[in-house]
């Protein structure tokens, strides 16, 4: 079988004899570094992938991903959404919406919260997560209202129970002085998304909280849109809307918390990835030691004729060796590492009760190529600096004294 003479003798170098242990234990070391850094890099990033998704799903998945609203902070709602809103890119569903904050007080405790007036007819992600009552009692006139559960352990009330809704934004002068607009609600439901929406959000009928309010009858705060990557918000927000609508959405509210999350990861792997430098480094040490102990080779080599970019070749091919088999077990290792997590976690009596009992696992594809292309490319820019010392070996000065 042919193989290019550069490649064929670099592989050669790699296996070494039985007198370079000291070279090949560094080689091997510097294989072993690349790929406990690939592996490690793979699982990391795979559990705050995780992590990403899951906070995608429980937090903006049910709260306002964006709302489309007036100056005046109302619209008068229609039959249906408007045309402009409806054909605007990623944009799935189109509901009406009437929020504000409020402040919520029970027999006792007090609570601050957001009131989303809802339409239990059309959409609305949250009727997913309701453990008890339903939806469907959220009729126009019942002032009822559907609580997470962390709101309603902090009020201590249950199903049935009554709280009162106060909204300051509505509040009216009287000879008491300025009393905010408030009504009793009694609760028809408990929901739980395992994430700290169920401590603030608080559902109600449109036309309940639009009383509430004191909005005029058909009057909206805005359109709610749902869109198919709650990601793509800071791009849809440059987009020019008719009729001076504003746009508002998420980053308001959890902008920061997203961005924490993502600098998270962008330091874990930063981290992570000084393991795969530190196991280039030893490539560079460990080749330039051949380098030293083969130049009476690589002149005997230039003397039968081989060139100085065949030379080069010949090292660079055994550098980069270790760091392709490095990487390429590194990924693997850390594909699998990652898709057994939990599995090992349980095998090891590890309980994870904060995350619902399990690490929240997303394995990309191409993050992965990404990690491996890296590592390899690492590796073969390490060679570089010992395969052109071993280039410039002059065959008279290296057999000099042989």
């Amino acid at each position: 079988m042919f193989h290019p003479v550069s490649f064929f003798i670099g592989l050669r170098y790699l296996r070494g004899r039985s007198g370079d242990r000291f070279s090949r234990f560094v080689s091997y070391m510097s294989t072993a570094g690349i790929t406990i850094g690939v592996l490690s890099l793979v699982t990391v990033l795979s559990v705050m992938n995780g992590f990403e998704q899951q906070l995608k799903e429980r937090i903006l998945g049910v709260m306002p991903q964006a709302v489309i609203s007036s100056p005046a902070g109302h619209l008068t709602r229609t039959a249906q959404p408007p045309e402009a809103l409806t054909t605007i890119p990623h944009v799935g569903v189109v509901t009406p919406l009437t929020r504000s904050e409020a402040v919520l007080q029970s027999a006792r405790s007090l609570a601050a919260g957001m009131v989303l007036g809802v339409d239990p007819k059309g959409f609305e992600p949250i009727s997913y997560y309701v453990v008890r009552g339903d939806l469907a009692e959220l009729e126009s006139g019942s002032y009822k209202v559907i609580l997470g559960q962390g709101l309603a352990m902090q009020l201590g009330v249950d199903v049935g129970d009554k709280v009162r809704l106060m909204v300051t934004s509505a509040s009216q002068y009287t000879p008491l002085g300025r009393i905010p607009s408030q009504r009793n609600f009694e609760v028809a439901g408990v929901y739980n998304t395992g994430s700290d929406v169920d401590n603030q959000m608080v559902l109600t009928h449109i036309d309940d909280a639009g009383r509430l309010l004191r909005l005029k009858p058909g009057e909206i705060s805005g359109w709610r849109l749902f869109v198919d990557d709650p990601f793509v918000v800071s791009e849809l927000a440059t987009r020019a809307l008719p009729d001076d609508l504003q746009w508002s959405d998420w980053r308001e509210q959890r902008g920061e918390l997203f961005q924490a999350v993502k600098m998270e990861k962008n330091m874990m792997g930063l981290m992570l990835g000084l393991i795969i430098g530190v196991a280039a480094f030893n490539i560079i040490s460990a080749l330039i030691m051949v380098v030293m102990e083969k130049q009476a080779e690589v002149a005997i080599l230039k003397t039968q004729g081989m060139t100085s970019n065949q030379v080069l070749m010949v090292f660079m091919v055994q550098g980069a060796s270790s760091g392709v088999i490095g990487a390429m077990f590194g990924g693997i290792l850390g594909t699998l590492l990652a898709s057994n997590l939990n599995t090992l976690m349980s095998f090891f009596g590890v309980n994870f009760i904060t995350t619902g009992g399990h690490l929240p696992v997303v394995i990309e594809p191409l993050q992965i190529l990404v990690v491996i292309v890296g590592a390899i490319l690492l590796s073969l820019l390490a060679t570089v600096f010992p395969s052109y010392r071993a280039a410039l070996v002059r065959p008279a000065e290296a057999l000099r004294y042989e």
